[in-house]
This record gives structure tokens, C-alpha cells and sequence, in this order.
């Protein structure tokens, strides 16, 4: 036993090089994978192999434990980053654990060191990996499915309420003017209350990697900045400005998702800023690029937690976390919506100059057409 797991240190390069060639050839979504994402955690897993072989040398104490501690962690792993992986599925994991058995038994009786003994250590430890592997992706997958669908729910608050507000404050007294403006801001919130029920939907049957669906199409972009900006002033007590040096911003663009976000952003500014302290929309147009920030004045964002905002945040007791987690799953939304665009976010935040959130996008990046985007999760994140 001992000398299989030296064969397997010593040639674990061949067999991670043999392994990653047939695994292209016969799993699908493999290929769209770089070969370091591809090995992922697996030369770890071959690590764990030879060590389990080195000590065990008996048929008994084989059988006789069968969870293999070292195999569970990198197995884990392994499934989780197959997970956030293009196309892949259950089967596609457990056909890769396949070809890696395969590889290893191969390798091992090229050198006279398959016995009865080594088969049944790789059965047993293979199989341990496959089994976490397999409910590790398929766990990651209900986590982001979960994410997704309270993200939109959350996002859907707004345009309901207001929708209701408008129809609660219609009165025929006030006047023909004034129904049919509160009658145009009701319908058009319930309009966008559709469009995030279908957003709803599609997060439900989201699969391995595919994360959003973008519909793009050729706009001009300023049209929905100002519906945003409309719309938040006639709802929201605080003033809302808006600065910006052009009038049009043609391109490609997913309109109703930049719409959300730019949403969620002001809504999140008049929120957790000052009470009744201003709200600034800026827009800039940068040659190819758009430069979108929102900014307000209030408690600042700690600085050790300004990197990770964008994630997915962590369940914990701590009250500066509960704080921060009340700006909304939705940041990750933002986070995916900009990079979908080729573009990023940032935020700024101090005591003196507020806080600022600041998206870059490209307006020409894509073409038009329906496009899925991967939505970028932390692997220690909990509902």
C-alpha cells in the first residue's frame, strides 16, 4: 500500500496531465473551463489518496473506516467550485470522479502496484469524494437559487408599495390632473412589478453556472436613469438630485436590470442615510464607458467591511454585520448587473463625505441578444 501511494506522489503530475485530457475529451462542460479552474481541488484529493494509503496496509482497517476525514474537506470544495462552473451538472462531477479512478488505477498497474487491497481504498475513498462532491454542488446551487429569489422578493417590495400608496391616495376631489398622475405612477410601478416577477422565475430554474439572464438590446440608457430618478422623487420624503454632463446614452444595454439596480442603490441611500439629507444621482458619459454613483450622507460603511459588501454576507450575530447585511442581498445583484456590463462597482464611504456607490459600464461590450451571467457567490456565505 505504501509503495501505490509513493507512485501516485511521484507521478501524480502524469496523472493529473492524463486525468485533465480525457475529462476534456469526454465531460462538456470541462471545456470551457482554464486548466488550473479545472484541476480545481482534485490534485489535493490525490494528496489525500496516497496519504489514506500510507496507513492503511490491511483489508479490515480498511472496511472498517469508511469516512476518510482527509477526502471530505477538498471534496467539498471541489463540488462548490463545479457549482459557480459553466454547464455543469451532477452527472458531469461524478463522470470526472470516474475518469480520475480510471487514471489512478492505470497509473498504479503500470507499475505492478494495483493490488486487491489498493482497488478497494480507492473504491471506498473515491466514492466518500463523490458523495460530498455531489451534494456539495447540488447544496451550492439551492443556496445561490435561494439568494437569487430573495433578492428579487426583496426588490419587489418597492414598486408594490408604491403602486398601493398611489391607488390609496386617489380621490376624485383632487382632481382629473391629479388621478391621472397617480393613476400613471401606480400602473407604471405594477408594470415594473411584473417585469421582477419574471426575473423571479427564471431565478427558480437557475442552474449549475448560468446564473442571470440578460436581455440586450441597443437604448438610450438616460431614458431609464430618468424614470429612476422620477420615480424615487415622487416617492421618497428626502430630495433627490440628479447631476449628469450628457442627455442621451446610447448602447447596449439591459435596461430593466440597470433600472434595478440603480433602484436598489437609491433606496438603500435614502435608507441608511441622514433623515431628510439629500440623495445624489450623478451621471457621466466617458467615451465608451458610463460612469453611474449614488451618493448620501449618514453612518459610514466600517472600511475593513467595504471590500466584501458586494458579497453574498455571512449570518452572524454581530450587530455591525446585521447592519451591514440590511443594505440588501441586492448589492450582489449590483455587483453581477455591472460585470455583465464589462464593468465594476465600488464604494466609498466615510464619516466626513458619506457614502458613494460607483458603477462603471461599458456601453458596447455586448451585443444584442439574451446572455447568462454568472452570479458570484462566497462559498462561506449562509442563508
Amino acid at each position: 500500500m505504501k509503495r501505490a501511494a509513493k507512485i501516485i506522489r511521484t507521478h501524480s503530475d502524469k496523472i493529473m496531465n492524463i486525468w485533465e485530457k480525457t475529462v476534456k475529451e469526454e465531460v462538456e462542460a470541462s471545456r470551457s473551463s482554464t486548466n488550473l479552474a479545472l484541476r480545481n481541488q482534485l490534485p489535493h484529493v490525490l494528496e489525500d489518496v496516497a496519504e489514506i494509503m500510507d496507513r492503511y496496509d490491511e483489508f479490515e482497517q480498511i472496511k472498517n473506516n469508511e469516512r476518510y476525514e482527509e477526502i471530505i474537506s477538498n471534496s467539498i470544495d471541489h463540488g462548490r467550485h463545479r457549482a459557480s462552473s459553466s454547464k455543469y451538472t451532477v452527472k458531469q462531477i461524478l463522470h470526472e470522479y470516474i475518469v480520475f479512478h480510471m487514471t489512478l488505477t492505470d497509473v498504479l498497474r503500470q507499475h505492478d502496484a494495483y493490488t486487491a487491497e489498493v482497488g478497494i481504498l480507492l473504491k471506498y475513498t473515491l466514492e466518500t469524494a463523490m458523495l460530498n462532491s455531489a451534494a456539495s454542488f447540488t447544496d451550492a446551487l439551492q443556496e445561490m437559487r435561494s439568494k437569487l429569489v430573495g433578492t428579487l422578493a426583496h426588490d419587489m417590495r418597492n414598486p408594490v408599495s408604491a403602486a398601493y400608496l398611489a391607488i390609496e391616495m386617489m380621490d376624485h376631489a383632487e382632481g382629473k390632473d391629479k388621478l391621472q398622475k397617480l393613476q400613471k405612477l401606480s400602473l407604471r410601478s405594477l408594470k415594473k412589478a411584473l417585469e421582477l416577477m419574471e426575473g423571479l422565475l427564471d431565478a427558480i430554474t437557475v442552474k449549475a453556472g448560468e446564473g442571470i439572464t440578460f436581455n440586450f438590446t441597443e437604448a438610450d440608457l438616460m431614458q431609464d436613469i430618468d424614470w429612476v430618478y422620477s420615480e424615487a422623487s415622487e416617492i421618497y420624503s428626502n430630495a433627490i438630485f440628479m447631476e449628469t454632463n450628457t442627455k442621451e446614452l446610447k448602447g447596449v444595454f439591459d435596461g430593466t436590470a440597470i433600472r434595478r439596480i440603480l433602484e436598489n442603490l437609491v433606496s438603500n441611500a435614502v435608507k441608511h442615510g441622514g433623515k431628510n439629507s439629500p440623495v445624489t444621482i450623478k451621471v457621466e458619459e466617458l467615451s465608451e464607458k458610463i460612469k453611474l454613483s449614488v451618493h448620501n450622507m449618514g453612518n459610514p460603511i466600517p472600511v475593513e467591511k467595504q471590500k466584501n459588501i458586494f458579497e453574498f454576507l455571512n449570518t452572524t450575530k454581530d450587530n455591525e454585520a446585521g447592519r451591514l447585511k440590511s443594505w440588501g442581498m441586492g448589492l450582489t445583484l449590483i455587483k453581477a448587473v455591472a460585470e455583465a456590463h464589462g464593468g465594476t462597482v465600488e464604494v466609498e464611504s466615510s464619516e466626513i463625505k458619506g457614502t458613494t456607490f460607483t458603477i462603471v459600464l461599458d456601453k458596447n461590450k455586448n451585443s444584442p441578444g439574451k446572455v447568462n451571467s454568472k452570479l458570484n457567490f462566497s462559498e462561506k456565505a449562509e442563508i
